[in-house]
C-alpha cells in the first residue's frame, strides 16, 4: 500500500510540473525590437488557428543566401526556400497549440558571418472563430465607392510620393478625395436608412499613374492607401459599424494586382505572374509584348468540350494591361493570397469578403482559397463576382452544387446578374405572352439550379453598370417596383450608394466615371446634401423615404428575410409574389396595367382570405377579400401578421 501511495505521489508531482493550460505558457521577453529587414509578409500572425502552418515572405537585398533561425516556444522553423530572385526567402513555420502570444526575433545569418534581425509578433485572437458571422439573407448590403462618397479628412487627399497626387472633382476618372473617415462619419445615416452591411470598393494602396481612385489595381496587399486613410481608421470603420449592427465586407482581388505593385520590379519567381513567356529575358520590362490578354471566355471553366488553349487563355490572361495576372498555381503565391485574406479577416473583424472577377483565377485554387477561409471561420461568408446572365454558370460556383465535373467551390454566395437583368427587361418591355413580367416569373423559376438561392446576392445595379434609374429610363415608379422586388426575392440584396436619391448616368450611359458620381453632401460646400435632404428634389426625397421605409421594415421581417417563396404567373400585366413565414406573410404586387384591383381567387392557396392586411408604404389597412385594391402602374407592398 505504501508503494502505491508513493507511486501516486510521484505521478501527481510530475503532473504538477506539466503545463495545465497551453495558454499559460509565457512568451520570453526580447531585449529590443529589431527591424533590419525591408519586408516580411504577413507582417504579424495569430495563435489558435486550426491550420498550424504559416509561410513568411521575406524581401531584402540578397536575403536568399541567409540562414534563418527562430527560438520561441511552440514555433518551429520547418524549412526555408530560396527563390529565383536572390532578394527573397520563404520561411515555413509551424505554430503549435502551445505557442503563446508574444514577440520573437527571426535571425538571418549572412554569408559573411553578419546577422540581421526582424522582430515578429504572434497575437491573441480577439474573438472565437465562430463569432465571425458573415452577411446573409437577413442583411441588405450598401455598396460604396469610397473616393466618391464622403471626403471626411481633406488632409489626406494628396501624397507627393504617390504617382497620382492631385484632386480634380471635374474629372470623372481622377481622384475626388473620399475616404474611410467619410464613411465612418456617416454610419448613422447608413444604419438609419436600414442597411446592415457595407461593402466598400478596395481601400488598399493603388499607386497607379491614373485611374487609381477605384482601387482594383492594388500595389500593396498589406497597406491601406494613405489617400483613403490608415489601418487604424479602417479598423475604426469596422468597429463603429459593428456598434450599429453593420457588417464590413472587404473587396478582395485574387486574380490580379496593379502593374506598379512593388514585386513587379523584382519577381521572386519567373512564374509569379502569367505573361508571354517568349519575353522572359525582359521579365521586369513590362510592355505590350509581355502582356498576355485574357480571352474572357468564362464558360471554359464549365465547358466539358473546352480546349486547353481556351482554358489557359481565360485563366492565364491579364484582365486589362494595367493589371498583371497572378499565377495561383505557384504554391508560394497560393499561400500568400490565402494568408492575406485571413490576415484582413482577423485584423478588421470582417463580416464578409467580396471576391472580384471570380471566374478568372485558377478555379482549383479558388476552391482551396474559399475552403481555407471557411474552415477557419465556419459562419463567415464570401460572395464571388460571376458576371453572367446564365443561371447555370452562376450556380456552378456555389458551394453544395453537384457539378458534373465534381467541382466544389466552397463558395457560399455568387452574384445574380441574371435576375438583375430579368427585372429590368420585365419592367421595360411591353406585356405579351413571352415578354414583360413573365421574364421575372420565369427567371426566378431557375432557382432550382442553385444549391441555396437565399445565399445568392442580387442587386439593381453596381459600380460597373448603369444606374438602375437610368436602366429604367428615368421612370420613378418602375424604379420603386424594381427595388422592392430585389428586396423581396429569396436573396441577399445589395444597393449601390446614391440609388436612394435616384443618381443616374443619362449623360453618358454606362460610363464608369459618371456611374461613380460624388454623393451630394460628401464635400464641404456642396449645394445639395443627401444626408440632410438639403437641395434634393421632391422625387429624390420621395425615393429616399420610400427605400428607407422598405429597408427598415425588411430589417425586422422574418418573411422577407427567410420566408418561403410562392409566386403566380403574371396575368393582365400583374405579377404577385408572397414570402411566407410562421409569423407573417408579405405580398408584393407589380402592376404594369391601369387596374386598381385584382381578384384573389387565384392566390387562395396562400390563406389570406378574411385576414387584415397593411400597406407597408402608406400604413393603410384593409381586409383581404374576393378583391383587393392595388396601385395602378406601380407597386403594392402588403403585410399580414399571423400571430
Amino acid at each position: 500500500m505504501k508503494k502505491l501511495v508513493h507511486l501516486l505521489s510521484i505521478i501527481l508531482l510530475l503532473a504538477s510540473c506539466q503545463p495545465q493550460d497551453q495558454k499559460n505558457v509565457e512568451a520570453p521577453k526580447i531585449d529590443s525590437v529589431s527591424n533590419d529587414i525591408n519586408r516580411v509578409e504577413p507582417p504579424n500572425w495569430w495563435v489558435g488557428f486550426k491550420n498550424d502552418q504559416l509561410q513568411l515572405l521575406v524581401h531584402h537585398p540578397n536575403i536568399g543566401s541567409a540562414n534563418a533561425s527562430i527560438s520561441y516556444p511552440g514555433v518551429r522553423l520547418q524549412k526555408q526556400h530560396t527563390a529565383k530572385s536572390p532578394n527573397y526567402l520563404f520561411l515555413d513555420l509551424e505554430i503549435a497549440d502551445t505557442a503563446p502570444a508574444g514577440q520573437f526575433n527571426i535571425v538571418f545569418k549572412l554569408e559573411d558571418g553578419s546577422e540581421l534581425k526582424q522582430t515578429y509578433e504572434l497575437k491573441s485572437r480577439e474573438k472565437p472563430a465562430e463569432d465571425y458571422v458573415g452577411f446573409n439573407s437577413s442583411d441588405v448590403v450598401y455598396l460604396i465607392t469610397p473616393d466618391r462618397y464622403v471626403n471626411g479628412n481633406p488632409n489626406n487627399d494628396i501624397f507627393e510620393n504617390l504617382n497620382e497626387n492631385k484632386i480634380d472633382r471635374k474629372d470623372d476618372y481622377a481622384r475626388h478625395g473620399g475616404d474611410i473617415t467619410g464613411i465612418t462619419n456617416h454610419l448613422d445615416y447608413i444604419a438609419d436608412m436600414g442597411f446592415t452591411a457595407v461593402w466598400s470598393s478596395p481601400l488598399l494602396t493603388n499607386d497607379m499613374k491614373r485611374g487609381s481612385y477605384h482601387g482594383y489595381a492594388v500595389t500593396d496587399l498589406y497597406e491601406v492607401d494613405p489617400r483613403f486613410g490608415t489601418l487604424e481608421e479602417y479598423r475604426k470603420l469596422a468597429d463603429e459599424g459593428r456598434k450599429r449592427g453593420i457588417k464590413l465586407i472587404m473587396d478582395q482581388i485574387a486574380n490580379h494586382c496593379g502593374l506598379e505593385h512593388w514585386w513587379m520590379k523584382d519577381l521572386p519567381f519567373s512564374d509569379w505572374v502569367n505573361y508571354q513567356k517568349n519575353y522572359e529575358e525582359n521579365i521586369n520590362d513590362w510592355n505590350w509584348k509581355t502582356t498576355k490578354f485574357s480571352n474572357h471566355r468564362r464558360t471554359s471553366n464549365q465547358d466539358m468540350y473546352a480546349s486547353e488553349y481556351d482554358k489557359k487563355g481565360m485563366t492565364d490572361g491579364w484582365f486589362v494591361d494595367a493589371m498583371p495576372d497572378l499565377n495561383q498555381r505557384n504554391p508560394f503565391m497560393a499561400k500568400y493570397i490565402i494568408q492575406n485574406s485571413i490576415w484582413w479577416i482577423e485584423t478588421l473583424g470582417l463580416g464578409g469578403i467580396r471576391q472580384d472577377t471570380y471566374p478568372y483565377p485558377d478555379k482549383d485554387f479558388m476552391s482551396d482559397w474559399a475552403g481555407a477561409i471557411m474552415k477557419e471561420y465556419p459562419n463567415f461568408n464570401i460572395v464571388g463576382e460571376e458576371w453572367s446572365y446564365n443561371p447555370l454558370l452562376i450556380a456552378y460556383w456555389q458551394d453544395g452544387k453537384k457539378n458534373k465535373d465534381g467541382y466544389n467551390s466552397n463558395l457560399r454566395s455568387t452574384m445574380d446578374f441574371a435576375m438583375q437583368a430579368k427585372v429590368v427587361e420585365a419592367l421595360n418591355e411591353e406585356e405579351s405572352w413571352d415578354k414583360g413580367l413573365v421574364k421575372i416569373y420565369e427567371g426566378l423559376a431557375n432557382d432550382f439550379a442553385y444549391a441555396n438561392p437565399m445565399d445568392i446576392m442580387v442587386f439593381p445595379d453596381n459600380h460597373d453598370m448603369s444606374r438602375i434609374y437610368t436602366q429604367l429610363k428615368g421612370d420613378v415608379e418602375k424604379t420603386k417596383m424594381a427595388l422592392a422586388y430585389y428586396l423581396m426575392m429569396p436573396r441577399i440584396p445589395q444597393i449601390y450608394y446614391g440609388t436612394e436619391i435616384l443618381m443616374d448616368d443619362f449623360k453618358k450611359p454606362g460610363d464608369h466615371g459618371l456611374i461613380r458620381t460624388d454623393f451630394p453632401g460628401g464635400w464641404q460646400g456642396d449645394a445639395v446634401n443627401a444626408f440632410t435632404g438639403k437641395g434634393l428634389t421632391a422625387k429624390q426625397k420621395d425615393m429616399q423615404g420610400f427605400l428607407k421605409k422598405v429597408l427598415n421594415y425588411r430589417k425586422s421581417s422574418n418573411a422577407m428575410q427567410k420566408g418561403k417563396t410562392v409566386h403566380f404567373a403574371p396575368r393582365g400585366g400583374v405579377y404577385v409574389l408572397f414570402r411566407i413565414h410562421e409569423d407573417e406573410i408579405v405580398t408584393i404586387i407589380l402592376n404594369k396595367s391601369d387596374s386598381t384591383s385584382i381578384e384573389t381567387e387565384i392566390v387562395k392557396e396562400v390563406g389570406l382570405d378574411g385576414k387584415k392586411v397593411k400597406d407597408i408604404i402608406t400604413g393603410k389597412e384593409m381586409q383581404w377579400g374576393e378583391k383587393i385594391n392595388i396601385n395602378p402602374k406601380g407597386l403594392t407592398l402588403l403585410t399580414t401578421k399571423l400571430n
